[in-house]
């Protein structure tokens, strides 16, 4: 018996939904405002993920994986101004933001979420995760080098 439900295959057929519903949308309207771009590598041992997170700081990248699921979060405050700024004083240009990007990713297969790692260079953040037989987690988080 495979362990199965029926609620699988219905979990499956969503995922495919959403999966080409991303694909449609990224083809119409090129890369969305906040997406993260990514490429997933299967090999024989491991996925390998690689995302583009330019202007974001090692620190400001959050990455979890669980159920399959790899979670890619970053958040960055950012300040521009073109006059000195004081309390006291009249702003004639500010412009702050705080800039938040998520993206997640379904991988094709069970991962050894202890033994992933992930590193930073020049904007790409790059995530290997060992792969494993399939059992049962909680979850885990992954530190940037």
């Amino acid at each position: 018996m495979t362990g199965r439900t029926p609620f699988d295959d219905i979990t499956d057929l969503i995922e495919q939904l959403g999966e080409e519903l991303d694909e449609v949308g990224t083809t119409l309207e090129g890369h969305a405002r906040g997406d993260v771009p990514v490429d997933l590598l299967e090999r024989d041992d491991e996925f390998v993920v690689t995302a583009d997170l330019p202007g974001f700081d090692g620190d400001e990248i959050e990455i979890t994986v669980s159920d399959r699921t790899l979670t890619l979060r970053a958040e960055s405050d950012e300040e521009e101004t073109s006059a000195e700024a004081t309390p006291e004083g009249q702003y004639h240009r500010r412009e702050r933001r705080r800039r938040s990007v998520t993206r997640r990713v379904r991988l094709p297969g069970e991962v050894n979420e202890t033994e992933a790692t992930a590193s930073y260079e020049n904007g790409v953040l790059t995530v290997t995760l060992p792969k494993r037989e399939p059992d049962s987690g909680d979850g885990t988080r992954i530190d940037v080098e």
